[in-house]
């Protein structure tokens, strides 16, 4: 199923001349208008004259988190106050916060967006989408309700938290479709295992985003659960949930290309890497009206691919996240990914999906402490087992990672859960 197969299945000659329409106009636009911008391209020696397709985004100057911080609250506000219609902003970040604002064209394409990702997984008319992400100034239970919206479809504002009142809309309404984190759902998957109930419920996918996950736990999900998860990829700064989006053969993600235009950069030099290759993610908005950003550094590590996908699409696509710039930990020269090490985890019977990395400074030597939660049925083994699973859980980190680990199991259900974005890392070191 298509949303826009117009769209959607564009040639790659056509799409080039539409994205290069858009990002002229957006320059010369900003330019004018953004007192920010003037500033940044007047700095790098670039007029809007020099943008004439959109081959020539390179020449442009890159933004990162810390610019929208110092621009707040209006700072990249490309149209009167009055034609904005909704504001959103980051979360869990110290500081200012960053700050999008959307006019209702803005809101509209949005909702296009979301459309589109939604329908990649059945999402229709008479359809019903449980929302379980944070609404308020977090952008995913908006998006998915957008978008779910433009549908038509039945929306859920379940918002996040409330579990036991979760499981009971779960229960109640039977929705065919799940939208929240993939930490929350491996807890709202958990509780319902405890309440007996996973047989007496109607889902049939999960729409998980908004931090990385691996394989392994997106299997393990769809065990519990007994649905397709499908992953899908925004953030506030760009516009929300919906800028990529797997379909159902889960072979990467669909990028919106016609709105978000994406680069990978290599995150030391600024260079724009060929499709293919790992690097950061960089994306630039095409039609944003309230707050546009240009060439933004997501800090998201992947890779992006120009081939056609089997479901029929031509857009570009993105592997699913590798990691982030600012997650990513070096422990002794080594870097190292969250997801790396919970795939390896999730590969060892009797161990569940929960963890936490907390890393210290003893002397100059770094130390990377992995505290795993034991299943249930693990934890009443003896302790000779018990021993012998944290000995293969080091001996499978270190030929990832090359490093040593110390392996704690820890009770079942002791550490922190989340029903939003789960926190992994405790890093302990200063400076």
């Amino acid at each position: 199923m298509m949303w826009n197969e117009k769209i959607e299945t564009m040639s790659s000659e056509d799409k080039k001349k539409l994205q290069s329409e858009r990002l002229v106009a957006q320059v010369k636009k900003l330019y004018e208008t953004v007192p920010f911008y003037k500033k940044r391209m007047d700095e790098k020696g670039v007029t809007p004259a020099d943008i004439k397709s959109i081959d020539d985004i390179s020449k442009l100057p890159f933004m990162t988190k810390d610019d929208l911080r110092e621009v707040y609250p209006h700072g990249l506000l490309a149209v009167k106050q009055e034609d904005i219609v909704e504001v959103h902003m980051s979360s869990g970040t110290t500081g200012k916060p960053v700050v999008m604002e959307y006019t209702r064209n803005d809101i509209d394409n949005w909702a296009e967006a979301v459309a589109r990702a939604l329908t990649m997984t059945g999402v229709s008319k008479s359809s019903t989408v449980q929302v379980s992400y944070g609404y308020g100034l977090f952008t995913g239970g908006f998006g998915i309700h957008h978008g779910g919206q433009k549908i038509g479809a039945s929306v859920i504002p379940m918002s996040g938290g409330n579990t036991m009142k979760q499981l009971q809309v779960l229960q109640d309404f039977q929705p065919e479709y799940l939208a929240c984190t993939p930490s929350y759902a491996m807890y709202l998957a958990e509780a319902a295992t405890e309440a007996g109930i996973v047989d007496k419920l109607n889902l049939k996918y999960g729409i998980f985003g908004a931090e990385p996950w691996s394989e392994a736990m997106r299997k393990e999900i769809e065990t519990k659960l007994n649905i397709k998860a499908l992953d899908i990829y925004g953030l506030t700064e760009i516009s929300g949930p919906g800028v990529a989006m797997e379909c159902e053969y889960q072979d990467m993600l669909h990028v919106a290309d016609d709105l978000f235009y994406p680069e990978i950069i290599n995150p030391e030099t600024g260079e724009v890497l060929p499709f293919g290759e790992k690097g950061e993610l960089v994306f630039t908005t095409l039609t944003k009206e309230g707050t546009p950003v240009l060439r933004y550094r997501t800090k998201d590590i992947t890779y992006l691919s120009e081939e056609k996908c089997k479901c029929g699409r031509t857009t570009i696509r993105m592997h699913r996240l590798m990691g982030r710039t600012d997650d990513m930990l070096i422990i002794r020269g080594v870097n190292v990914f969250p997801s790396q090490i919970e795939e390896v985890l999730l590969k060892v019977e009797g161990v569940e999906p929960h963890y936490q990395l907390i890393v210290e400074r003893k002397g100059n030597l770094d130390t990377l402490e992995v505290q795993v939660e034991m299943s249930d049925k693990l934890f009443s083994d003896s302790v000779g087992k018990l021993e012998g699973i944290a000995k293969e859980i080091e001996r499978n980190l270190y030929a990832t990672l090359s490093i040593h680990a110390k392996i704690t199991l820890v009770e079942p259900k002791s550490i922190p859960r989340s029903e939003g974005k789960a926190k992994r890392v405790i890093d302990k070191r200063t400076i």
